[in-house]
């Protein structure tokens, strides 16, 4: 009796201010939170953002490169005319350039460059696309493990409350003589595995509630609003073609490839001869400058060719040749696992639906055996072992119908992280 109190203080003790920390969320309220904070969904917007810059880079190629510089002074100390012999005051000297470069030709290499660039782009936009459901898919499964625990919770309360209930049948019958003391031992056995179990229950409740807080960025266990309703089954007619067409992976994985095609043709730009044209045009003296300070056109054109350096060109023939080949084969098998992915997933869908029915119907069985079992024991018609056993046996029940409700919506949240669309 008195571990009993003492468990009891410890838990009032340590649920209070865990229940004051307690932060209520909704299902879209924690995918939006989780968008915001998770470094993965970050690092995605970042790539977003370079690959952006790359492509401008690519762009501003086909652009003249401008240089200028312009700098003055003036001397404090003054000097004597050596032709006149008079002393001359301080003066003022400047310098002035202004230069211009532009690449008319480089073997198409900045045409390929703009291209691998665009791809680069298109691929981290695909891939933005793909990390955004990733991170969907994982808060789901936080956010329904949550509400799981929740429900275990309250079906490990209902058995603590059969248990006992139970167990004061035991004892009465055995007062009045009409049940045995196994009875009642094997009654206080059931309830103490209640109370553990409830224990248990309620310890994943604060670890899937924690974990739900690191998801979506609070620092404090979060409880998951549960929707009223069960998502209705997807249509998936047509997901799989869906998939295959345009799931973010497969984008991802395409566009990467003819990155990776493209950097082939910038690399045999080196084969070519590169044409440039520059203007330069570079002043300096003393006294005010005359305006205007950059007078005259002096164009250059110049021709450069490389005709041998080592082999180094043929090295990086070699190296982005594998490296297309290595992008083409992960975009094929991209998605082939993409086909298999939802396969899989929609099997564990169709599954998870029927399992639900089955729960259904076990734990409406469960419940009734249960109500006839109490009845039989009460008349002494049915033993100890065959309530005990019909108690399980419900517990179980209830605890199938909360795992194939969360089976069912886990299932479906996966196969929308696939096809890279909300169903």
């Amino acid at each position: 009796m008195g571990r009993g109190l003492l468990v009891g203080a410890l838990t009032i003790l340590f649920a209070a201010p865990v229940a004051a920390q307690r932060v209520e969320v909704t299902l879209q309220e924690a995918v939006r939170r989780a968008l915001g904070v998770q470094p993965a969904m970050v690092q995605a917007r970042g790539d977003q953002r370079n690959a952006g810059a790359s492509s401008r880079s690519a762009f501003g190629a086909f652009l003249p490169s401008v240089t200028t510089g312009a700098s003055a002074a003036r001397s404090n100390v003054g000097r004597i005319d050596a032709t006149t012999g008079r002393p001359v005051p301080p003066e003022y000297s400047y310098t002035g350039s202004l230069n211009l470069s532009l690449q008319l030709f480089d073997g198409f290499q900045r045409f390929a460059n703009l291209k691998a660039a665009s791809a680069t782009s298109n691929a981290a936009d695909a891939g933005a696309v793909n990390q955004r459901f990733q991170i969907t898919l994982a808060t789901k499964q936080a956010f329904y493990n949550a509400i799981a625990n929740e429900e275990l919770v309250r079906v490990a309360d209902a058995q603590v409350r059969r248990a006992r209930q139970q167990l004061q049948i035991s004892i009465d019958k055995l007062h009045a003589g009409s049940a045995t003391r196994s009875d009642s031992l094997r009654s206080t056995v059931e309830y103490g595995n209640a109370r553990i179990a409830l224990l248990q229950a309620q310890a994943n409740l604060a670890t899937a509630e924690a974990n739900l807080g690191r998801q979506i960025g609070v620092d404090a266990l979060v409880r998951a609003i549960p929707d009223t309703t069960l998502p209705a089954v997807p249509d998936t007619a047509d997901l799989r073609r869906t998939a295959l067409e345009s799931s973010p992976a497969v984008e991802q994985a395409q566009a990467q490839a003819s990155a990776a095609r493209a950097q082939v043709w910038s690399v045999r730009a080196q084969y070519w001869p590169s044409l440039i044209v520059s203007y330069s045009n570079n002043r300096q003296g003393t006294g005010s400058p005359n305006f205007p300070l950059f007078s005259g056109y002096p164009w250059r054109f110049g021709v450069s060719w490389t005709v041998f350096n080592g082999f180094s060109r043929e090295a990086s023939q070699v190296s982005a040749s594998v490296n297309r080949d290595v992008a083409d084969a992960r975009a094929a098998d991209t998605r082939r696992q993409v086909n298999a992915l939802i396969t899989q997933n929609l099997a564990a869908l169709s599954t998870a639906v029927e399992q639900i029915n089955i729960a259904k119907d076990n734990l409406a069985a469960a419940t009734e055996d249960l109500r006839v079992q109490n009845e039989r024991y009460r008349v002494g018609a049915a033993t100890i072992l065959d309530l005990l056993t019909s108690q399980a046996a419900l517990t179980q029940a209830e605890v199938n119908v909360v795992q194939t409700r969360f089976n069912y919506l886990i299932a479906r949240a996966q196969v929308e992280a696939v096809v890279g669309r909300t169903l």
